[in-house]
């Protein structure tokens, strides 16, 4: 028998830190039924009963992890369109630099560039957060949003180990500096109401990418919050992300 013919595009979906799959789950339906492969990997230390599942990993483990799932989908697909939310928005980005030619195009949804702890990259008191780290060995994440959108289940854990955040600060400084040198096609999404990851950041995404003008949008909600695919709006950014991979079709 012949070998069946690959897709042209297969779709990538990688959560954001300390995140689960029911927060991007709203993306799969809709996207499958664009009839194209779709992973949705849940990376190391996520989705298990407690954090200290994340006590040890490193954002190198959560690349490698998205790594292998791109390698994986390219046995079915010729390229890939990346979606990502927050931190995966950044493991994003380290794909299409790593793979420049496999990876289609990026879907960064709230890239987490500036995040709201003041003790986050880009924020006043960055240069103490390994001195709080040897203080304080587990850091709360949850939120009022949290909060209101506890009906859609599980969305991330309510701590996580402190050092396991610095790794993630980490991943934040290394891929800011990666943005220029990322041309593929882009499309950014983001809250004005995140309290979460600083709106600030779909800005220096937006500028900071080296994509053509043309070719890179950011597309603002003002109601959705930091979880995109989970509360009010989700719908409308669904269909902008639909949209986009649509857009991709040839």
């Amino acid at each position: 028998m012949p070998e069946p013919k690959p897709h042209t595009l297969a779709v990538l979906v990688l959560h954001g830190f300390s995140g689960t799959l029911e927060s991007v789950k709203a993306l799969r339906e809709p996207l499958q039924a664009l009839g194209l492969p779709v992973a949705m990997p849940l990376l190391a230390g996520h989705g298990e009963h407690s954090p200290e599942a994340l006590r040890g990993v490193t954002w190198e483990t959560w690349l490698a992890d998205a790594e292998e799932a791109l390698l994986q989908l390219s046995n079915q697909a010729l390229q890939v369109i990346v979606i990502g939310h927050s931190m995966g928005a950044l493991l994003a980005v380290q794909l299409a630099y790593r793979y420049p030619t496999l990876v289609d195009s990026l879907v960064l949804a709230a890239p987490a560039l500036r995040i709201a702890s003041i003790f986050a990259p880009g924020r006043l008191f960055h240069s103490i957060a390994p001195i709080v780290s040897r203080l304080v060995k587990n850091w709360r994440l949850q939120s009022e949003e949290d909060r209101r959108n506890a009906v859609y289940g599980d969305l991330h854990y309510e701590w996580v180990p402190t050092k396991t955040v610095l790794s993630f600060f980490e991943l934040v400084k290394k891929t800011e500096r990666l943005l220029p040198h990322i041309t593929h096609p882009a499309l950014i999404l983001h809250c004005r109401c995140d309290n979460t990851v600083l709106p600030e950041s779909a800005e220096i995404a937006h500028s900071s990418l080296g994509s053509m003008p043309a070719a890179k949008s950011l597309v603002w909600f003002d109601k959705v919050g930091h979880q995109l695919f989970c509360a009010t709006e989700r719908d409308c950014v669904v269909l902008e992300i639909v949209g986009f991979v649509k857009s991709r079709f040839r």
